[in-house]
């Protein structure tokens, strides 16, 4: 028997659920704050878009982290809730 699979039966949380939702809400936040930085500190936003080049950089990273950072958030969370209804 790998010595992987035998951990992981004896210990069902250490499945990856914390790194899951430690790197899903670090990615969800950086994304979050370059949003904001987008909209306050570079410039502002315009009906085309930001105004300046460090803008549309930050604007770009908010759209790339915001749903990867979700959806790694989200799956981690349903691993924890998988995890907490199989020790019941």
């Amino acid at each position: 028997m790998n010595q992987s699979a035998s951990n992981s039966a004896l210990h069902p949380a250490d499945d990856g659920t914390r790194t899951l939702l430690r790197s899903g809400f670090w990615i969800l936040l950086s994304g979050l704050l370059a949003g904001l930085a987008a909209w306050t500190i570079f410039g502002g936003v315009g009906v085309y878009g930001p105004h300046t080049n460090s803008g549309w950089i930050a604007m770009i990273l908010c759209l790339m982290n915001c749903p990867f950072g979700l959806m790694l958030f989200l799956l981690g969370a349903a691993k924890w809730m998988r995890n907490r209804r199989s020790l019941r």
